[in-house]
Parts: structure tokens; sequence; C-alpha cells
């Protein structure tokens, strides 16, 4: 994986970029003509083996089938499903593209990390589903041959989630809906609630769900108007501590760059037309910053401890044996942080994030924070879903993004479903075409209730 700042460059009707060549006469064997100039340069200089001139193995190659833009969870899984489905073995090749190669600022190393199955929609459920599964059988997909067994910590505790009675009614409509997706939920009363968990206080909790297992070069408009289709043929990837760019031609681009997803999209000219158009609709993703809270209780909650989210919006779980928890609170849109840095606001827990989890747990009325941090959400404005599949102009710009704080749980499902569509042209595991890029120019909302 290389690290780089991008560009791209798109051409009308362009199915790809043409390579130039010599015109007249014959051309010599190129490799025969760089052996004879190795060999006179080397003559002509003190003994020793060749040594190049200068080192080129830092550098991107100068072609690649796929580019992805994005090395967290969401591009590296469209990378490993890409090269799990081709056939045959070796026919495509992919590079993934990352300008922060240490992983300091990524969205998947900064996350909380939960996994659950309590959505609305039957997509995001089904797209859990399939982590979990690919989670608790990770050394069939992922274990390398004479390499002790992968320990990735999966931790299937469960998720609980609380509602008021202005919520019971749509948690009600919601477990429907989950189980029969196949997802093993219950919902408890709040006296169920107190048996299973007598550390928790229920005042304000009408209803609880608990998840088991958890953890053509033209196209036409409806109007009957013609529009360009383009294509990215060139990426041009800024390598580190330099500025040098290296280009790369390609087939494919898949935006996988979280955050700034909205940004590469822009870089392909994407959202650049007349507004109320197709040209001129933008990928809305964008950074929303959120904060991680670190915590030691030892009179907290023991290693039953499903991820609970509260009424309030405030959220926890257990981290490791050591009566250790992680967790925090989404704000409102006022209360919407700077995105410009990853500072982290410890005021915001102790006056909107911890009185909630006294409130609903005692124990945490003496807990201590230890550390905390904070990173991205690549938050959809439209409606907080992903964004999965082609662009219906850029048709070389395929998207695995925007899904506002469930990206990592469902990273595996996705990559799949991108692979299918580059390989197969269509999915074949989970229909995600209501995730499609045309519902931001068409006004269609996939709305998801439940979003943490």
């Amino acid at each position: 994986m290389f690290r780089g700042v991008l560009w791209l460059l798109a051409g009308r009707g362009c199915v790809g970029r043409g390579l130039s060549t010599r015109s007249g006469g014959s051309t010599p064997d190129w490799t025969e003509k760089v052996s004879e100039i190795k060999k006179k340069i080397q003559s002509a200089l003190p003994g020793g083996p060749w040594d190049p001139l200068y080192d080129t193995s830092h550098l991107p190659p100068e072609h690649s089938d796929v580019v992805i833009v994005g090395g967290g969870v969401l591009g590296l899984s469209v990378a490993y499903w890409l090269k799990r489905l081709e056939k045959p073995r070796g026919a495509i090749k992919v590079l993934v593209v990352d300008r922060d190669h240490t992983y300091s600022q990524a969205s998947t190393g900064l996350s909380v990390g939960g996994i659950r199955q309590q959505f609305s929609l039957p997509e995001n459920i089904q797209l859990s589903l399939f982590s979990v599964d690919f989670l608790r059988n990770i050394n069939e997909y992922l274990a390398v041959v004479d390499d002790p067994p992968l320990d990735v910590q999966f931790n299937p505790s469960g998720y609980l989630l609380l509602a008021s009675e202005k919520g019971a009614a749509i948690m009600e409509s919601n477990v429907k809906v989950q189980r029969q997706e196949g997802a093993k939920v219950c919902l408890m009363s709040p006296e169920q609630l107190q048996n299973k968990f007598p550390w928790i206080n229920t005042d304000g909790v009408a209803l609880a769900s608990y998840g088991f297992s958890m953890s053509s070069s033209r196209m036409q408009t409806s109007s009957g108007k013609e529009m360009t289709l383009k294509r990215i043929h060139e990426v041009h990837v800024k390598m580190d501590h330099s500025l040098e760019y290296q280009p790369v031609e390609c087939a494919l681009v898949i935006n996988a760059a979280g955050a700034w997803s909205g940004q590469v999209a822009e870089l392909a000219g994407i959202g650049k037309g007349p507004p109320g158009t197709l040209e001129g609709t933008k990928l809305p993703v964008e950074p929303r910053k959120r904060y991680v809270y670190f915590w030691h209780c030892p009179e907290g909650p023991g290693l039953e401890t499903p991820f609970m989210a509260d009424t309030s919006g405030a959220y926890f779980r257990r981290e490791g044996l050591g009566h250790n928890y992680l967790g925090g609170c989404s704000p409102t849109e006022e209360e919407e942080p700077d995105p410009g840095n990853l500072e982290v606001d410890h005021d915001f827990f102790q006056d909107k994030v911890w009185p909630h989890l006294a409130h609903r747990v005692p124990a945490f009325q003496s807990l201590k924070v230890r550390s905390a941090w904070a990173g991205y959400y690549d938050y959809n404005t439209f409606d907080q879903n992903g964004v999965v599949g082609p662009h219906p102009l850029v048709v070389n710009m395929y998207f695995a993004t925007g899904f506002s704080g469930h990206g990592l749980q469902q990273a595996p499902a996705v990559g799949r479903a991108v692979a299918e569509l580059v390989l197969e042209g269509q999915f074949q595991t989970i229909n995600l075409s209501s995730l499609l890029f045309s519902r931001f120019y068409l006004g269609e909302k996939v709305e998801e209730r439940n979003i943490i």
C-alpha cells in the first residue's frame, strides 16, 4: 500500500488513455538496449556490482487495473475480495493508496469497535450478519499457512439498546424487521432488563432490545436530456516526503477514502455541474469528529456486559478484563465540534456523557477517566447510510463510503458487494441497490433509524 495524495484525471467519453507509440521503422528491443546501457555505465565506474542510478522501489506501479483510494478497513476489504473472487488467479492488479501509512488518524483504528444487528433497514442488518459470520470464521478467510491462527479479539457479548416510551413502538417495529432478516434479537421489559442486568437503573426505560450475537458513452435523463459519461484514466499519487507525483494508469478507481471521500469525488469532477442536475450532485460525505473516552471503574459491570446504548444517546462497552470501559455520545447538530483537528473536549464528557452514564449505571458515579481520543465519522449528510457502487456519470469511479459510524462493522460485507459489482456487474450476496449514488439526485432517502 502506498501513501499518497491524489489527482484524478478524467476525460469525456474516453474508455482509456492511449499510449504513445513510435512511428516509422522498426523498434529495437528495449530490454536489450537498457541492458547494453547498464553494461557501458558499469564498465566506466569503479568495480562492484551494478547499482541502479535511481531506486524506484518506493514508487507505485505505472499501471494498475484497480486503484483503491483509502487503506482503511473498507478499502482493504474491497482489495481482499477482488483478489479472492478473481478468476483466474492473478488476473487483476490492485493498488491501495492512503495518505496516512501510520494509521495514526485512521477512523478504523480510532473507532469504538462495536458490531450490532439492530438496524431498521434490511440491507444494514444483512451487512452486519455477514460481517459477524466473517469475524467468527476469520481463519477460514485470512489464515496464513504455517502461521498461528489469527486472533482479532472478537468478543460477542451482545448489543443492548434502550428505548423510552417515545421510542418503544419504533423499537418493536425494528425488531420485527431484524428477526425477519435472521437476526437473533429479543425484546425485554424493564423488569426482565433488571433481572438480566442488575447493575442497570431502569428509570425512564420502557423497552430494551438485546442482540445475542453482537458483537455506450451517453445516457438520458427522464426528461430526455443527453449527458456525457466520463472515465478516470489516470491517478496521480503524491509520494511521501516529496513534491513528486507518480502517474498510475488504471481502469477503475474505488473511492473508499472515508471522511475525505467527498473531496476525492470532487477531484474527479463529481458535483461540479449546475445545481439541481446529476452533474451537479455532490457526494454528501464529510468528516464529523467523535470523541471516545476510556475509563476505569472497579465497581463497574462485569464480564457479561453488552455494548449498551442509552435512551440519551450515551453508550459504552467493556474493554478487556480490568474493569475498563470505552464510551461516548454523539453530539447534536448544534454541538458538532470543529473537524479541523483531533483534539479532545474533556468537558464534553463531564457535561454530556458522564451524567447519563452515572444515571443509567450508578456504579459509574465513581469512574475515573484515564485517556481519550477523537476520530472521524464518514458522515453522509443526506441519510446517514453508506454509498456503494459506481457513479452514474464518472462510470469507473465506485464508492464504498459514507457509512456514518457503522463502516467498520459492515466492512467485510461491503467489500464483497463492491467486488461482485466490479467482477460480475451485479450484487450477488446482498442486494445493495438502494445504496447507489443515484438516490442523492433523485432525492430518495434510505433512512436508518438506529444511528449511534
